[in-house]
């Protein structure tokens, strides 16, 4: 079973930064499929950003020049930097992976950003 646990939420103020970390269980992180969504109260789960396993990351146009996605192979560990922080961003966390076992989810972080 593929487990994936998140840290790195919290309350900031617009324009301060946050970093969010997922590691995920067992060896098959390094031929996963990452990414980070999110879902503010009353709307759809959004993709964020995501990066595959070789590297290559895509972002949401909401997001663009602000977040970075990295993953580090040997710490099973997926980031999110966050910088400039939105009040637009506030929203429950999600990281996801996907790879030939299937498709996971973390429990969640709350990213809340005052304005």
């Amino acid at each position: 079973q593929v487990q994936l646990v998140e840290s790195g939420g919290g309350l900031v103020q617009a324009g301060e930064s946050l970093r969010l970390s997922c590691t995920v269980s067992g060896s098959i992180f390094r031929l996963s499929n990452m990414g980070w969504y999110r879902q503010a109260p009353g709307k759809q789960r959004e993709l964020v950003t995501a990066i595959t396993r070789s590297g290559v990351t895509n972002y949401a146009d909401s997001v663009k020049g602000r977040f970075t996605i990295s993953r580090d192979n040997a710490k099973n560990t997926v980031y999110l930097q966050m910088n400039t922080l939105k009040p637009e961003d506030t929203a429950v966390y999600y990281c996801n992976s996907k790879n030939v076992l299937g498709n996971y989810w973390g429990q969640g972080t709350q990213v809340t950003v005052s304005s």
